[in-house]
């Protein structure tokens, strides 16, 4: 495990490399738990922040779990479906010749909670405020899907912006903040009460849970995205080759 000081790629970057072969060794594969974070960083000869960015990075693509108290393990294998190529849900619609209307949308800077917090490499115990985007979108005649966005703090975002507008387009051209990476989690459940008084369903109905997390393409966390989606309008599909 070395960490090479001198080279352009940047330690956090190095640091997930290593524990990616640690996750695929033989040693780790089969849920084993990883060494301390001290006895780590000191092996690797990186701060803890640095290491933890890289950990953080890997629990949100769900290779490794936290136990508070106990340590990081390996995650037990499960099924996990991804694609490549990722577009924001304002290009899906429009390959697809939907026309989108927004049905609510609200701004408000709210303190995240401990998982946002990771994922923004943030302390939990003392949290920044982010700004939150919330949006009920859907076609004219109904709204299919509610959208919670959370953003780096450390994009200079005021709430004034106009989030009408295309959300990475808007990152890109008056930020500079070019949108490259989405690891995506996918899950299901009911609506209830809240979910449901959104999207026009019954809380019993059932409803899509799809998780973003964006980054640009210095691999900066900037945008995590909660989309609840109703199951009678939305279909996700995976293409896989072998």
């Amino acid at each position: 495990m070395n960490i090479d000081h001198n080279s352009n790629k940047p330690l956090h970057i190095q640091a997930e490399e290593i524990l990616r072969n640690l996750i695929d060794s033989d040693e780790y594969k089969d849920g084993k738990y990883l060494p301390n974070e001290i006895e780590l960083s000191q092996r690797l000869n990186i701060s803890r922040n640095t290491l933890r960015q890289a950990i953080n990075k890997l629990v949100f693509e769900g290779l490794l779990v936290r136990k508070k108290g106990v340590g990081t393990k390996v995650a037990d294998k499960s099924i996990v479906g991804g694609v490549k190529n990722w577009l924001s849900f304002s290009q899906e619609m429009k390959m697809l010749g939907i026309e989108i209307r927004n049905f609510e949308l609200h701004i408000s800077w709210k303190k995240p909670n401990e998982e946002i917090c990771r994922f923004f490499n943030m302390d939990p115990v003392q949290p920044v405020k982010c700004i939150v985007l919330e949006r009920v979108r859907g076609k004219k005649e109904y709204p299919f899907v509610y959208f919670i966005s959370y953003f780096n703090p450390k994009i200079p975002l005021t709430g004034e912006e106009d989030y009408t507008r295309p959300l990475y387009e808007l990152l890109e051209k008056d930020y500079s903040i070019v949108v490259k990476t989405s690891k995506e989690r996918i899950s299901a459940n009911l609506a209830g009460e809240q979910i449901a008084d959104k999207l026009d369903i019954q809380p019993t109905d059932p409803i899509l849970i799809r998780q973003r997390f964006v980054y640009d393409i210095n691999q900066m966390p900037i945008e995590y995205n909660i989309g609840y989606y109703r199951a009678d309008s939305f279909t996700y599909t995976i293409e896989a080759e072998r």
